[in-house]
């Protein structure tokens, strides 16, 4: 029964939603835009705002319900309740559905970059955390205007709050390594972007991006 639950839920991570939204609103194959990943900042760059939130929603379901069948499939198997939505996040990052040839002919396996079923495992292990963890995600991801650095952010938010609950004693520690694995996935996930943030050429959103833009229409009159 663990081993059905984890590859259900590793397929379930793979359905490439913002591939498949973005192409249904506008034609276009989202992974040959921005950054070329499926998830939802991409999709907000390729199709707007109301396909990234959609986007946004199920890549989010995608990590809950694999805490949901879980429990439903093996209850009080708190280790099984967070290896269901890791492998939800490696579906995402790594899509049995998004296989292909690189330059040097190898194999290899596309997707996102796993923060949203990474929040969506989060919300799946402690559903109340919602009311702390959407807020804050929010707040940074307007606030600073990296999408990466939200995505880098809210997980050791949760780190700390899961911890403050395995310390009194309402859930249990494995909680808290859930959190340091999404962690580091993500970090593994998002080496590009790190490389770009510390290079100044990270792509922002909101008000940094129309700030880059107004910046880069400025210095484009001055050469013109």
């Amino acid at each position: 029964m663990p081993v059905i639950v984890l590859v259900i839920s590793y397929l379930l991570g793979s359905i490439p939603f913002g591939l498949l939204l973005v192409r249904w609103k506008t034609g276009q194959d989202v992974r040959l835009i921005g950054s070329g990943r499926t998830g939802t900042t991409n999709a907000l760059r390729a199709a707007g705002p109301a396909i990234a939130i959609l986007t946004l929603l199920l890549d989010v379901f995608k990590g809950a319900s694999a805490v949901w069948l879980a429990r439903w499939l093996t209850p009080d198997n708190a280790w099984l309740e967070i290896l269901a939505p890791l492998a939800a996040i490696l579906g995402h990052n790594y899509s049995i559905f998004l296989t292909e040839r690189d330059e040097a002919g190898l194999l290899r396996l596309r997707g996102g970059a796993g923060g949203a079923p990474a929040l969506g495992g989060a919300l799946g292990l402690w559903p109340t955390s919602f009311l702390i963890l959407i807020p804050i995600s929010i707040l940074i991801y307007f606030g600073v205007g990296y999408a990466s650095v939200t995505t880098m952010t809210v997980p050791l938010i949760a780190i700390i709050l899961f911890a403050v609950r395995a310390w009194q004693g309402y859930s249990p520690w494995v909680y808290v390594l859930y959190c340091l694995i999404v962690e580091a996935l993500l970090l593994w996930a998002l080496r590009p972007n790190i490389r770009n943030l510390l290079d100044g050429t990270e792509r922002g959103v909101g008000w940094r991006a129309k700030r880059k833009g107004a910046g880069s229409e400025k210095e484009s009159k001055r050469s013109g």
